[in-house]
């Protein structure tokens, strides 16, 4: 029997999110686990040119595509269907708790840069992740 069922990987798409599906990936198929990919955008402050408030909304948009055509080219080498890949709005950390919540996800996989010094005080996306976590949480050093 596995010790994992489901797990979500929280990937920024940065260079190093190859290294974590990997990881996650290989991971998945040793507990064979059901495995689903996740990007969080988080939304863009609201600017004010002058008096006026400036629509970031297209820009929005425009990274919400990339993102969907980065995480589908990751996605594609692990065979890992469109229906396991997620680009959500929000705060990173709440929004993979809930996300992990709603698909019952038993475990969730991040990269983690292993901040020091002042970064450790002010804390990590990983750090976020892993405070508010209901279930396991596994950050990948990278």
């Amino acid at each position: 029997m596995s010790v994992y069922q489901h797990i979500l990987v929280g990937l920024d798409l940065s260079d190093d999110s190859k290294a974590i599906l990997e990881k996650a990936y290989d991971f998945a198929r040793l507990n064979e686990a059901h495995i689903t990919l996740a990007h969080i955008i988080e939304p863009f402050p609201v600017v004010y040119g002058g008096d006026m408030p400036v629509d970031l909304t297209e820009a929005q948009n425009v990274m919400q595509k990339q993102s969907q055509k980065h995480l589908a080219k990751l996605a594609s080498e692990y065979e890992i269907p469109e229906s396991d890949q997620i680009i959500e709005l929000g705060q990173t950390g709440s929004a993979l708790h809930e996300l992990a919540d709603e698909l019952n996800a038993d475990l969730i996989i991040v990269g983690s840069h292993g901040r020091h010094g002042l970064a450790l005080i002010w804390g990590s996306t990983a750090n976020s992740i892993i405070k508010g976590a209901q279930c396991d949480v596994l950050a990948i050093r990278v």
